[in-house]
């Protein structure tokens, strides 16, 4: 069994390195969070408690407890909490996350943490978070399938959508964009021939491009209808840019996601000057999401 559990606590490392989130293992350098465990002990001993990882990202604790096998993630009381039986709290992943966190927002000055049970191995996984803020009970959080939505970069925004249930900024922008759906569905089908599957894989493939305006590697004013690097060929450079920016793993996830903006740079009329607008369907379409933004 120690070899599997060595396998399971070496994936969960990579996860994490690949989020850019940098954990401690086997407890924390954090002086308060290290003083706090040091009465953590999952038996009630009062003794040392060494969570697998353990850190904070911005101002919330993050706890990971993980176990090699999928039959042992969690364990539920008749009334469908956790069960807290000194049994429960050794043997399954979710249990002892929730111990381990419970006890450092117990006995520390944060006010927010997200414990984390892992179980199984790359190939058959369950990754699951709970919130919690001190109170009694937790909160439940969907599955995951990787930590990117918890770096620092992303942390925020998921607290705010997925905990506070609020629209986060990029949402809200989301919706002042679709007043003008109308609009731009019009636009797509007359200059662009889209069917309505295709439609929403234009926008997003542009508004992806656009963020990376930001970092100069994407231009607006580069979209010149040229027939050999075409408008659809940059947009969708672009595009890969941007997802490898945001850190999207594994690499077949990524390619996945790529593959269904291919539409962009190989549909000929997109990439064709429109006589009407006096260039490509899709400069006038990125020029209408920019305005609009």
């Amino acid at each position: 069994m120690a070899k599997k559990e060595i396998r399971t606590d070496l994936w969960v490392y990579d996860l994490l390195k690949d989020a850019n989130i940098k954990m401690d293992p086997q407890g924390c350098n954090i002086k308060e969070i290290g003083e706090a465990l040091k009465t953590a002990s999952k038996r009630g001993t009062g003794n040392y408690g060494y969570p697998e990882y353990c850190g904070v990202v911005k101002d919330f604790v993050i706890v990971i407890e993980d176990k090699p096998s999928t039959d042992k993630q969690a364990k539920y009381d008749d009334n469908g909490l956790l069960d807290m039986k000194v049994s429960s709290i050794t043997d399954y992943a979710l249990n002892g996350a929730y111990f381990y966190a419970k006890h450092i927002l117990e006995n520390s000055n944060y006010k927010k943490a997200i414990a984390f049970g892992i179980s199984g191995d790359e190939k058959h996984h369950i990754i699951k978070p709970i919130y919690l803020d001190g109170r009694e009970y937790f909160m439940d959080l969907p599955e995951v399938e990787s930590f990117i939505s918890f770096n620092e970069n992303n942390i925020d925004e998921y607290y705010i959508r997925e905990i506070l249930k609020e629209d986060t900024d990029e949402e809200k922008t989301t919706a002042e964009i679709l007043k003008d759906a109308k609009e731009l569905h019009e636009y797509l089908r007359n200059y662009g021939n889209l069917s309505d599957k295709d439609k929403p894989l234009v926008v997003s493939g542009i508004l992806l491009a656009l963020k990376e305006i930001e970092y100069k590697n994407f231009s607006i004013d580069d979209l010149i209808g040229d027939k050999v690097k075409t408008d659809g060929s940059k947009i969708y450079a672009a595009i890969e840019d941007n997802l490898k920016r945001s850190q999207v793993s594994p690499e077949t996830k990524k390619d996945k996601l790529l593959s269904q903006f291919a539409i962009i740079k190989d549909t000929v009329i997109l990439n064709e000057i429109n006589g009407v607008l006096g260039k490509t369907p899709l400069k006038y379409y990125t020029e209408y999401l920019y305005n609009k933004l």
